[in-house]
């Protein structure tokens, strides 16, 4: 091969691989745009996942047909299993109809990258589409940027079909082909890893199945041998959702497991029937949709085989949902079982992924940090409860254990605090409606003042070690003054914590109503204190220590009131 060939080939090579990247980008900018425009829609949706894995198919198969992206229905699903806002069952259905929902796609590229000349509409779309782009409001931006996207989308395509060369110029290609691509099991098997391996690569299935299609509509494979690459790619998509969950906790990687079972089950009783199911499709497609054979010569009918191909990979996707929706429980089970637990604090929820930019989507985003957030409230009720039984508790032992568990509390909070707020600051370098970068100032103010009632929870239990190691007594009513106070935090910490629930209600009337009692609490008991300390009714350190904690108690009450203030979009920038 001399110099010049050699060039030409590096030269054919780079425009495929750049003309796949443009699709790509556009697809990513696309499902990013519309992602964006049906943000709240998303979350609603999302949040009605719950009812039954039957609507949980329908709502992957309608999410995915939208953001045309099953990678982010599936990554978007482990990330909602990770933070424990679907259960194992639940996302078994979503990632079925993920599964139905991304041959959209299939049946986008084919009708219209095949059947029409959509390409020559892309530039005249992109002129409609910039000032769009440019416009201040955000509803607007998305929805340009999503016009923006299926123009390139479609752009991408139409490079690709230029830069794959025609196989009458590669006859060699044709002679190595026509030796592996026989009916054979042992072929369809080999083409099943082939579609694999182009999708791992390529890291999307929309991509490699177009590519898929080009290569059929070239004359590079034919239909056998692409609905062999077809199902090799619903194998390789897996693999996205997989490397998602390595940095989620052990069931998020039970439901990625899920997905990977679900197809691998489903290609392996597929290949067995490929050649029955391709005569069906055949069927269907010249007699009930009007069109060529896939079997005749694709280059005077290319659109052939990528519409036969779409109709295989929707057939294929329903038939396998509908044998195996009956199955979730055990599917569930062998997930479990291939993922075992390996510590009982593995089975707890933990968003310990978060920062890593698994769901790339802001008003997403904003839901897991809400979720981190409403754990944040209930960690801190704890330390309330044990400084509650730090006041009562006589046992040196139990004292200890409580001194050690409110300090580590501490600690966590310390983390907390940090990894949310680091989290929230990513997901605020990319462009936000006014109302989410207004949440979002709420959410940093509400892990603020969290994290300085750790500090003082923290505080009150040294301050209490201090009383011990000097053998200073409370008196019975200090101690009953005390118990009362923590009561009326127990209280608020409750309403606050109902008030960080993201699918709760807000019960701000009884936050400040909580603040105004322990406020009267706390002038009460200073009213009760002063007079104790003129009468002379009891050892003067033990009272400073008595008014040190209750005083305490306020500061905590207003950094509560706080918290429910921000969850309603109150906090102001600091």
């Amino acid at each position: 091969m001399d110099l010049a060939q050699y060039w030409s080939n590096t030269v054919s090579v780079l425009t495929i691989i750049g003309s796949l990247g443009l699709f790509i980008f556009g697809m990513k900018i696309m499902s990013e745009g519309i992602q964006k425009a049906a943000g709240k829609k998303l979350r609603q949706i999302l949040g009605a996942m719950t009812r039954n894995r039957f609507f949980g198919v329908f709502t992957g198969f309608f999410i995915t047909g939208l953001v045309q992206s099953s990678s982010a229905t599936t990554v978007m699903t482990v990330s909602f299993v990770n933070a424990g806002l679907l259960s194992l069952i639940e996302s078994a259905g979503v990632m079925m109809g993920a599964n139905i929902g991304t041959t959209v796609t299939g049946w986008i590229v084919s009708y219209l990258g095949f059947k029409f000349k959509v390409s020559a509409i892309a530039i005249p779309l992109m002129a409609f589409a910039l000032p769009m782009i440019f416009m201040r409001k955000a509803q607007l931006r998305s929805w340009g940027e999503f016009l923006m996207g299926f123009a390139i989308l479609f752009l991408g395509l139409a490079a690709l079909k230029d830069s794959v060369p025609d196989l009458k110029e590669s006859p060699e290609v044709l002679e190595f082909l026509s030796a592996y691509a026989d009916p054979s099991l042992l072929s369809r098997l080999m083409f099943v890893g082939v579609g694999a391996l182009l999708t791992i690569i390529i890291q999307s299935s929309s991509a490699a199945m177009t590519l898929t299609f080009v290569m059929t509509a070239n004359g590079w494979i034919p239909f056998e041998v692409a609905a062999s690459m077809i199902l090799g790619e619903n194998i390789g998509t897996t693999i996205t959702a997989e490397l998602a969950s390595m940095v989620g906790n052990v069931h998020a990687k039970r439901s990625a497991r899920i997905h990977s079972l679900f197809n691998i089950i489903g290609v392996t009783w597929m290949v067995l029937m490929v050649p029955y199911a391709l005569e069906l499709i055949t069927w269907f497609s010249v007699d009930v949709m009007g069109n060529v054979s896939p079997y005749d010569e694709a280059t005077s009918h290319p659109e052939a085989i990528p519409l036969a191909l779409s109709y295989f990979h929707t057939f294929f996707n329903t038939v396998n949902m509908l044998l195996l929706i009956g199955f979730v429980g055990p599917l569930v089970k062998l997930a479990i079982w291939s993922v075992p637990s390996r510590t009982d604090v593995d089975e707890e929820f933990h968003l310990e992924y978060i920062g890593s930019g698994v769901v790339n989507t802001p008003e997403l985003s904003v839901i897991e940090a809400s979720r981190e957030i409403a754990r944040f409230g209930k960690l801190i009720s704890k330390m309330n409860r044990m400084l509650t039984r730090l006041v009562t508790e006589t046992e040196t032992k139990a004292r200890t254990k409580l001194y050690n568990k409110v300090k580590k509390y501490e600690e966590i909070s310390d983390r907390m605090e940090v990894e949310v707020a680091n989290y929230l600051t990513k997901v605020s370098e990319g462009e936000l409606s006014e109302n989410l970068s207004i949440r979002i100032r709420g959410m940093l103010s509400e892990i603020n003042d969290m994290e300085r009632i750790a500090d003082i929870y923290f505080q009150m239990s040294m301050v209490i070690k201090r009383k011990e190691d000097e053998q200073l007594w409370f008196s019975p009513e200090q101690r009953q003054a005390l118990l009362d106070m923590f009561q009326l935090l127990e209280r608020a910490l409750q309403v606050m914590c109902k008030n960080l629930d993201v699918e709760d209600k807000m019960y701000f009337d009884e936050a400040f109503e909580l603040e105004q009692l322990i406020n009267k609490k706390r002038d009460d008991l200073r009213e009760e204190h002063l007079k104790s300390i003129e009468t002379g009714g009891y050892n003067v350190r033990s009272g400073l220590v008595y008014s040190d904690l209750f005083s305490s108690c306020e500061k905590v009450g207003d950094h509560v009131i706080n918290v429910s203030e921000a969850a309603d979009g109150f906090a102001q920038p600091g």
